[in-house]
């Protein structure tokens, strides 16, 4: 994907910082006490323009939502969303997937939502894949016990790879689709990605994975 340069964005992400949290690592552990409530918390990691998240955010108001997306470019359109349309449950993050366990204390986040990220389909790029070994142990250190994974993606390959990376790492699945919007699922909130290939005809494939 390539980015569209928008020199502005860096200020206007530091000076909305009850939206973009400047400070993530001092709230490790202890993202109640920033919430102010001990609701459940929701993490999406790539939350790309934050369409997902602040959705999330009005249907689930009795949910802490937190969206993780590292280019100023891309998430100065969720920022641009939750100035129009506030929502006390929901932040961003604008921070690398990478560092996660920077940012969440161990077993402190409910529920984990990777949507339509980069299939990285060379394999030498295997690495960088949001399912990969490398990230699935970040996730379960910092997943509750009883925590999920729900992931969606258009990629069928990126799919099948997914399955086999989390049953291997021990994550079991269920729920597992691969024709969402075919299949009987409510309360789908749905990306900018997934209504453009919904909308064309295309397949989602969709699983939810836990320990």
């Amino acid at each position: 994907m390539r980015l569209r340069n928008k020199p502005w964005a860096s200020e206007m992400i530091a000076n909305h910082p009850q939206i973009v949290e400047p400070d993530p690592k001092n709230w490790k552990g202890r993202w109640s006490e920033l919430f102010e409530n001990d609701h459940p918390l929701h993490v999406e990691v790539g939350t790309g323009k934050g369409r997902f998240v602040t959705r999330m955010g009005e249907q689930y108001p009795e949910r802490n939502i937190i969206g993780v997306e590292k280019f100023d470019s891309v998430i100065i359109t969720g920022v641009e969303r939750l100035i129009e349309n506030p929502q006390e449950n929901v932040r961003l993050l604008k921070e690398d997937v990478n560092e996660i366990t920077d940012f969440f204390g161990e077993k402190e986040v409910d529920r984990l939502y990777i949507n339509f990220t980069d299939p990285w389909p060379k394999n030498r790029h295997a690495k960088r894949r949001l399912t990969h070994e490398g990230f699935l142990q970040k996730y379960a250190e910092i997943l509750k016990e009883d925590g999920e994974i729900h992931f969606k993606t258009d990629n069928q390959g990126l799919f099948e790879y997914s399955i086999e990376s989390m049953t291997n790492f021990g994550f079991k699945l269920k729920n597992v689709s691969l024709d969402l919007h075919k299949s009987e699922m409510k309360d789908n909130v749905m990306t900018e990605y997934e209504e453009k290939f919904s909308s064309k005809g295309m397949r989602i494939y969709r699983l939810e994975a836990y320990l």
